[in-house]
């Protein structure tokens, strides 16, 4: 199964440009609005789970953040964003990893994920992803996912549509919600899709 994923996704950076594809953002304002409300350090650990050429990474490096990794299944998709990128590319840790094969070697402050987590359909998908955050999270927690709103499909494929109750619920053992949001992204083909934005504190657990 994660062949068929990887497989299908590194076609799609193969084929399609920034303009072709519908999560294409000239500048993730939401995403970074969030991370500007944690006032993290410009040395916190911050990771993107299937960041591909997302350009979120061109304005942490921008901001000054000094250790983000970006994590893609897409090898194409990284080398695309590493081209964009340039000599700073040299900056960022490159994971290619199907999210739910994840194996991490360090603790991260911030996880952001804007639009993987939704593509996890089945719970042995999802029980994988949040084990994986739970263990390596010690800061806080970014998810945007396709809201009850939002589309059924994405790039041809199946996703889990999420209210705020339901993404909280998959988390609420070990993180702690701050806030949600609901917006719609505009495509480059200019539809709208309706997002959920949530994020989270780790919550560390009470030892008796």
């Amino acid at each position: 199964m994660t062949e068929n994923r990887k497989t299908h996704w590194e076609t799609v950076y193969e084929t399609k440009s920034p303009n072709e594809v519908s999560w294409t953002q000239e500048r993730p304002q939401t995403s970074l609005e969030f991370i500007h409300s944690f006032n993290l350090p410009k040395t916190a650990r911050i990771i993107d789970i299937g960041g591909g050429d997302s350009k979120l990474v061109d304005y942490l490096l921008d901001e000054g953040y000094k250790n983000v990794s970006v994590l893609d299944i897409s090898e194409k998709a990284l080398e695309k964003a590493k081209e964009r990128l340039g000599e700073r590319s040299g900056k960022v840790k490159w994971i290619v990893s199907d999210i739910t094969d994840f194996m991490p070697a360090e603790k991260y402050d911030l996880w952001h994920d804007r639009a993987t987590f939704h593509f996890l359909t089945t719970q042995n998908q999802i029980g994988k992803y949040l084990d994986i955050a739970k263990d390596v999270v010690s800061g806080f927690l970014i998810i945007g996912t396709f809201s009850e709103n939002g589309p059924k499909k994405c790039s041809g494929l199946d996703i889990k549509q999420y209210s705020e109750a339901q993404l909280q619920s998959q988390l609420e053992s070990r993180f702690q919600k701050i806030r949600c949001i609901t917006e719609d992204h505009i495509t480059p083909f200019k539809t709208a899709q309706n997002f959920l934005f949530c994020s989270f504190k780790k919550e560390i657990p009470i030892v008796a």
